[in-house]
Order: C-alpha cells, then sequence, then structure tokens
C-alpha cells in the first residue's frame, strides 16, 4: 500500500469521525452554540480545552523552536503557566458571572458598551491572527501528506471546519476537539516513543532525553551539545544571556495565554463552577503529556537531522546530494527543505555560517550552509528521518491536521459570538430573537470561515509578526481586564476603557517602532536587534509591559473618577466566592 493510501486513509478517516460527531451534537439553541448548553463535563472539557489550545504551533512548530537551542523552552513555561493563572485567578470566577463571551463579560462587569467594543476589537484582531495561521498550517499540512498544492488543501480544510463548525457550534466543536486530541496526542507521542527507543532504549520519551545515547555511549544532551559545537552551533543547553527579557517573555506569553478569548470562553461550558476549575486542571494534564514529550521530539528530531547530513559524524566527510534520503527529496519539493551546492562538491554542508566558525569551515573546504531545513518540519518529518514504518507517518499526518483544525474551530466560534452576541444583540439589534440570533451566528462564522480561508491562501507577509502582536494584545488587553473586573470593585468603566486602550497603543506601538509601522518592510524605526531595545526588552517580551501600563492607567483613572454603582461593586463582590453551582446574572 503507498505511502499516499495510507495517509488519506487516517486523513480520511478522522474526517469521517468529525463529521459524525458535529451531526450528532448539532446546536438547537444560542446557549448550545455558544456554550455548549453549559453541561459539559470537566474531563471532557479539559480535553478540549487542551485540543483548542495545542494549535499547529504546538503540534508542528514548538519542537522546531526548541530544537535550536533548550533556551527556547520558554514557550513551554509560559504557555503551560498561562494555564495555572486561568485555573486559579480567572476560570471559576468568569464560569460565576454566568455569561457567553469575554466581551459579554467586560460589557456587563463594567456597565459600558464602550468598553464592550474596546475588547470586541481586541478579541478580533487576537482570533484572526491567530485562525489564518491554522489555517495555513492546515494547508501545509495537506499539500505534503495528501499530495495537492497549498490552495486545494487549505480549501478542503475550510471545508471540514465549515460542516462541524457552522452545524454544530461550541456543542458540536466541543465533541470534535475530544476526537482532535486523542488523535493527535497518539500521533505525537507514538513517533517520540519510536525514536526515544532507537536512540536511547527508553519507552518513555520523557526519560530518553535524560538517558544514553546508546551509539556512542554518552549522555544524550552531551551528544547533542558535541555534535552541534563540532558545527558552530552554540551548545544546545546553553544558557540565555539576557534574564530581563527572558523573563518578560515567559510572563507575556503566561497572561497572554491567560487572556485569549478562545481558550477562556471553554471555561463557560461546564455546569458548576466548581468545575471550572476541574476543567482547567484536567486540560493541563493533557497538555502536559505533548508539553513534556516536544523537548525529546526537538533534541532527537535534531541529532537524527545531523546524523543524516553527516552520517560519519560532523568531522568526516558529509552525505552526497545524489545520495540524500527519500524524505529530503519530498521536503525539497515543498520548498521547506532547499540546497545550494556552493562548493560544488557534491555533498551536502549543514553549519552555523558565521564569523567566529569561518576559519574552520574554510579549512574544510566548505564555501557556506548548503542545506536549509525549515524548522517547522521538524515533527511532521521525524518519522520518516527516523525511517518509520509508513502507517506512523499516516498518523502523524492526521495530528497535524488535527492540532490546526480543532484550534480554527475554537477561534472562528470566538469571532462568531463576538459579532453576533456582542455586536447584534447586545448593542445594534437588541430584540433580535433567539432564532436570529442563532443565524446570525452561523453566518458570522461562515464568512469568517471565508475570510480566514482567502487569508489563508493570500497570507499578509507580516503574519509571522502579527502573532507577537496577537499574544502581545492578549496579555496588555484582556488579562488586565479581567483581572480588574473580578478582584477589584473600584475599577470602573473609564478605568476599564483607557486601561484597555493605552496597553494596546503602547503594545503595538513599541511592536511597530521594531517590526514596521503595520508591518510594512521598511518603515520600522529602529533596527530589530538586541542594541536598540528598550531595557533590554524585544517587541515580543512587551506585552508583560503592556499589561502594566493598563493596570497603572486604568487605576489611575478609576480613582480620579466616580465610584463605579452600587449593584455593579454588590456583583464583583458576589463573583469572589466561586463556591457552588450558581452564577452571579444566569436570571
Amino acid at each position: 500500500m503507498s505511502q499516499f493510501v495510507i495517509n488519506l486513509l487516517f486523513v480520511g478517516g478522522s474526517f469521517a469521525v468529525y463529521i459524525f460527531i458535529a451531526i450528532w451534537a448539532r446546536a438547537g439553541s444560542t446557549k448550545e452554540f455558544y456554550v455548549a448548553g453549559g453541561g459539559v463535563h470537566p474531563v471532557a472539557n479539559g480535553m478540549a480545552t487542551a485540543a483548542d489550545w495545542m494549535s499547529a504551533a504546538s503540534f508542528i512548530s514548538m519542537a522546531g523552536l526548541i530544537s535550536v537551542g533548550y533556551v527556547n523552552s520558554s514557550f513551554l513555561m509560559g504557555w503551560t503557566g498561562g494555564f495555572v493563572l486561568l485555573a486559579m485567578l480567572l476560570a471559576p470566577y468568569l464560569r460565576k458571572f454566568g455569561k457567553y463571551t469575554v466581551p459579554d463579560f467586560v460589557g456587563d462587569r463594567f456597565n459600558s458598551n464602550a468598553a464592550r467594543v474596546v475588547a470586541v476589537i481586541c478579541l478580533l484582531v487576537i482570533s484572526t491572527t491567530y485562525v489564518i495561521g491554522q489555517m495555513t498550517g492546515a494547508g501545509v499540512a495537506f499539500a505534503r501528506f495528501l499530495e495537492v498544492d497549498s490552495t486545494t488543501g487549505l480549501i478542503i480544510a475550510s471545508a471540514v471546519v465549515f460542516a462541524y463548525a457552522v452545524l454544530g457550534g461550541m456543542k458540536g466543536i466541543t465533541y470534535t476537539q475530544v476526537a482532535q486530541y486523542v488523535v493527535l496526542i497518539i500521533a505525537y507521542t507514538i513517533p517520540a516513543i519510536f525514536i526515544s527507543l532507537q536512540m536511547t532504549g527508553h519507552v518513555l520519551p520523557q526519560t530518553g532525553l535524560f538517558g544514553t545515547h546508546l551509539e556512542s555511549g554518552m549522555p544524550m544532551l552531551q551528544k547533542l551539545d558535541q555534535v552541534v559545537n563540532e558545527l558552530g552551533f552554540q551548545d544546545y543547553t546553553a544558557d540565555v544571556s539576557n534574564k530581563l527579557n527572558m523573563f518578560l517573555f515567559t510572563v507575556s506569553l503566561m497572561i497572554g495565554t491567560a487572556g485569549l478569548p478562545h481558550v477562556i470562553i471553554r471555561f463557560f461550558t461546564v455546569p458548576k463552577v466548581a468545575d471550572a476549575r476541574w476543567t482547567a486542571g484536567w486540560a493541563l494534564v493533557f497538555i502536559a503529556i505533548l508539553y513534556t514529550t516536544a523537548p525529546a521530539v526537538a533534541s532527537m528530531g535534531r541529532l537524527n537531522l545531523i546524523d543524516t547530513v553527516y552520517p560519519e559524524g560532523p568531522t568526516a566527510e558529509s552525505l552526497e546530494y545524489e545520495e540524500r534520503p527519500e524524505w529530503i527529496r519530498t521536503w525539497e519539493a515543498t520548498g521547506l527543505v532547499t540546497y545550494e551546492d556552493k562548493n560544488n562538491d557534491g555533498r551536502i554542508q549543514m553549519y552555523n555560517d558565521v564569523p567566529a566558525f569561518a576559519e574552520t569551515a574554510e579549512a574544510r573546504g566548505w564555501e557556506g550552509s548548503e542545506l536549509v531545513v525549515n524548522n517547522d518540519i521538524l515533527v511532521l518529518a521525524n518519522p520518516e528521518i527516523a525511517n518509520l514504518p509508513g502507517w506512523v507517518i499516516g498518523l502523524i499526518a492526521a495530528g497535524g491536521i488535527a492540532a490546526a483544525l480543532s484550534t480554527a474551530a475554537g477561534l472562528l466560534l470566538a469571532i462568531s459570538s463576538a459579532i453576533s452576541h456582542d455586536l447584534i444583540k447586545k448593542i445594534i439589534k437588541p430584540d433580535i430573537t433567539d432564532k436570529g440570533e442563532m443565524l446570525a451566528a452561523r453566518i458570522s462564522m461562515a464568512v469568517a470561515i471565508i475570510i480566514a480561508t482567502y487569508l489563508g491562501i493570500n497570507p499578509p507577509g507580516f503574519a509571522a509578526q502579527v502573532v507577537a502582536l496577537a499574544f502581545g494584545i492578549a496579555a496588555a488587553t484582556i488579562f488586565p481586564v479581567l483581572m480588574m473586573g473580578i478582584f477589584s470593585k473600584r475599577i470602573n468603566s473609564k478605568g476599564a476603557v483607557l486601561g484597555m486602550l493605552a496597553g494596546l497603543i503602547a503594545t503595538t506601538v513599541y511592536i511597530f517602532i521594531y517590526l514596521g509601522w503595520f508591518f510594512i518592510p521598511g518603515t520600522n524605526t529602529l533596527e530589530n536587534i538586541p542594541a536598540n531595545w528598550v531595557f533590554g526588552i524585544s517587541p515580543l517580551a512587551f506585552g508583560a509591559v503592556g499589561a502594566l501600563i493598563n493596570f497603572a492607567v486604568a487605576f489611575a483613572v478609576a480613582y480620579a473618577t466616580e465610584e463605579p454603582p452600587q449593584e455593579i461593586q454588590d456583583l464583583v463582590e458576589s463573583v469572589r466566592y466561586p463556591k457552588g453551582a450558581g452564577t452571579a446574572l444566569d436570571h
């Protein structure tokens, strides 16, 4: 059986399951469409939340980031820490409030349509950014594994999301995400177990990472440090020099995660307030399975790649290009692996082409690094690099697509509910019927899918940078306003609105200064290098500073103006006690 047929069986089979679930769990009311009727069990919700959060970035890109060096484990710490914040500081209180969406909470807590609209704007920017990335990732996965062009793959992905998201709403998406979690976690861990057994003899990749490299007899990480060092790269386990920037970057990821609307909305779907905490706990368990496996996948994948190029070691002759393995040929067709024979010796050289290594490279007859491997392919290509069976490659195909689609569906629902519920129902047409709101929600989602598909086919050149902006906005706007809305009776609507705007403007301006105004190439005021960063803070880490600005402005304005109405202060007081099954505004 050909690899294409195997991939088709795995991907097609998983799609059939998703569509069946959507038909079985189709939404019949706005409550089912927005929050799955509020009756999802915490274990199922934790699994769905894990799938919602572990996007194509987690499944496909994270191991590639960590493979460059373990300093990138800040992604792991930041993203996981965000769920701890959600569990301890936000989830139960938001569930107690009893609303459908983040802007719904902001608008009602501060008794302000202006605050609601600002929250909607932030939500749309954050969610649109993410959904473009997810749809593009799904298109790449389709292009590689189903042997179609990326545009066709993207259209297929959009059709599948349309079928189960528009039909089922949150109810259909929740149970589909449970199935997608099962698919993606099996797809991620089984190849990792195979590779760990091959390289270290350990069944668990988590222990294999700290085990012995069987071929050399050296500790796994020591062996990796040695080979990357021989090729001019920094040691894999090297420490980071700018501790402040790493700390702020990790904090930005944490509070950005805790402020992501499509993740927060999942905590509105459980029956009781206590279940919101249990959801966060179970989500952490399910996420931890992948996140503790990722460093092993990263390190072993990088060592496998180097061993492929230098079969006898980095100081011996490298691989002849004509003898390259099939996986390189396959990925070259996608453009994510490229080769240029710079010294015309017919062999592949791959090393850190920097001045500090120039003398060593010249002595070896090298005239530049010739193989460029996109870090994003590491997880998808790992089974092929390690010569694993064809069914494992098919499993990875289904897993990668499941990761992209699960998050895309959650983001599209967040966009849809913000438009239909927070704008149309709450501001534009308050007298709209339940049936009319359901229709508006489905139309909003359909339009969002069409726009996401178009932008996925024609991605803006700044898509990569905007991901940083999305985290920055979530950290600098949504997280602070939720924290203040829950824990401070004194913050009024003026403080909330001006705080959000201050955090939003400060964060976007700082990012634009280094990445280009509105991301137009060549318009950046300063070159994006550490020497130019204010106090060494990179644009990626500025979300934490934006959050502090938000808090400072909100408190200053609130204390300089009138107190919120007494009924709002009483509401905040009631929300602070999350125990029990009741909600503050259900009736």
